[in-house]
């Protein structure tokens, strides 16, 4: 993955902040580990999120440790130069390479265990991301931890608390800088270009894998390191699985395909869905689900501005579905009762409770809108960040950037009216917060019904 200077110097300016907020404290960033296939196959490497955020640095089993109380605020540890095993997996940087990303200090990762505990001699608590794939270093830093209790008993001084980097990474990734913008805009492009190809796959008679496989070849053309996420090429009542990945049936004439996709590039996420008929036209109950969701693609949007939160966002979105569910006889009404029903069982659900309020188990919203309407994107497809803070739900400010993606799912079996059953409709683009309100990042893919037509190359009228 290429790593710029403007890139890097952001880098820099966002260590400078970290390094501001740890106080006393010391943040230990692993790299993600090399996944492997079989024995000895290594996957293409996505590196850590976080560590690429405060470095830049993308290989594999290096350590970043940002430490403000040491004369070297920034070590990185590395893979040294390994001659015999470049030959088979590519060149390294080894140490000397890793302060070309801005290390005060850089050393052989088998180091780190010795040298974490003179860089956390005087830290208080050690920052570190639980469960993500690193044993070794977690088993590292518990035994730096427990001699630090020892030291602090006899010395008062010495790390003795684990503490988690939430609070100071995520809140930062949360609000996109100038750099990490242009990466999205530019991710957002591969991702609506993909589309452009595959859905011009589109016909009956095609494999979902191979319009998946155009999806897939497109991004990596446009110099995407990878799918942002195993691309959902889902035909027919396939599109009613939420996160069907299988991609291993025809597309029929008379259905829908449903294609959830995104590139990666640069590091960052695209992440759109769009939903067209196979055949290039729309049967009337698959049009009138298609127009329900879009409606509340529209409202959902609509509301994304500064002060608003998710929150609002998924409630313009239910309350559209919820007037199309009344309208489409998928449920019975009023619409105002629906949605207040809705909110008393997301209600108990935040209090780990499923199940209707009323306890008797009729259909409701959730029977056809199981997710909810937005998440987060950046380095990640679903980005770190907590949508509520203090018990509310967090305001937008410029700079964020959340998805917006209504569906409607109708089983194939069950009492909807039958030009509904096991049609699956879903329609997602990528939007960023702006001051005076919002900016479509994906807007260049259109949504309407007769556009999600014209994009199908086995259209018939």
């Amino acid at each position: 993955m290429p790593v710029d200077d403007t890139y890097l110097a952001a880098c820099g300016a966002r260590r400078s902040v970290v390094l501001d907020r740890l106080a006393d404290a010391a943040l230990v960033l692993p790299a993600a580990p090399q996944l492997r296939q079989g024995g000895d196959t290594d996957l293409r490497y996505i590196p850590d999120a976080d560590l690429f955020y405060l470095t830049g640095y993308t290989e594999p089993e290096a350590v970043a440790v940002l430490c403000p109380g040491h004369e070297a605020p920034f070590t990185l540890f590395v893979r040294p130069r390994d001659l015999a095993a470049e030959r088979w997996s590519g060149a390294r940087g080894g140490v000397e390479a890793a302060r070309e990303f801005g290390a005060d200090a850089a050393y052989p990762v088998a180091e780190l265990e010795g040298r974490l505990r003179d860089i956390t001699r005087n830290a208080g608590r050690i920052l570190l991301r639980l469960g993500a794939g690193r044993d070794d270093v977690e088993a590292i830093v518990r035994r730096v931890l427990v001699r630090g209790r020892g030291r602090r008993q006899r010395y008062g001084s010495g790390p003795h608390v684990l503490d988690d980097p939430a609070s100071v990474l995520d809140e930062m990734r949360l609000v996109k800088d100038d750099t990490e913008l242009a990466r999205m805009r530019e991710a957002a492009r591969v991702t609506t270009a993909g589309f452009r190809a595959a859905l011009g796959r589109v016909a009956p008679g095609r494999g979902e894998w191979e319009i998946e496989a155009a999806a897939d070849a497109a991004f990596r053309a446009r110099h995407a390191q990878a799918p942002a996420f195993p691309t959902i090429a889902a035909g027919g009542a396939n599109a009613t699985v939420l996160h069907y990945i299988a991609n291993e049936d025809i597309l029929q004439a008379g259905a829908l395909l449903l294609l959830d996709a995104g590139a990666r590039v640069n590091g960052y996420c695209g992440d759109v869905t769009r939903t067209v008929p196979v055949d290039g036209r729309f049967r009337p109950g698959q049009r009138d689900l298609y127009d329900a969701v879009l409606s509340a693609h529209k409202a959902a949007i609509d509301a994304v501005r500064p002060g608003a939160s998710m929150a609002d966002v998924h409630q313009a979105a239910v309350s559209a579905l919820a007037d199309a569910m009344v309208s489409l006889r998928l449920l019975d009404g009023p619409a105002d009762l629906l949605v207040e029903r809705y909110r008393q069982e997301d209600e108990m659900r935040k209090e780990g409770r499923e199940g209707a309020p009323d306890g008797d188990g009729e259909p409701g919203i959730s029977s056809f809108f199981p997710h909810r309407t937005s998440h987060w994107l950046g380095l990640d497809v679903h980005d770190v960040g907590a949508q509520v803070r203090d018990g509310r739900p967090r305001a937008l400010r410029p700079g964020m950037v959340l998805t917006v993606e209504p569906g409607l799912y109708v089983p194939a079996e069950g009492v909807a009216p039958e030009a509904l059953r096991g049609v699956g409709v879903r329609i997602e683009d990528d939007v960023l917060v702006t001051d005076t309100g919002h900016e479509v990042l994906t807007a260049d893919l259109p949504v309407a019904a007769d556009d999600a037509m014209g994009l199908v190359e086995g259209r018939s009228g």
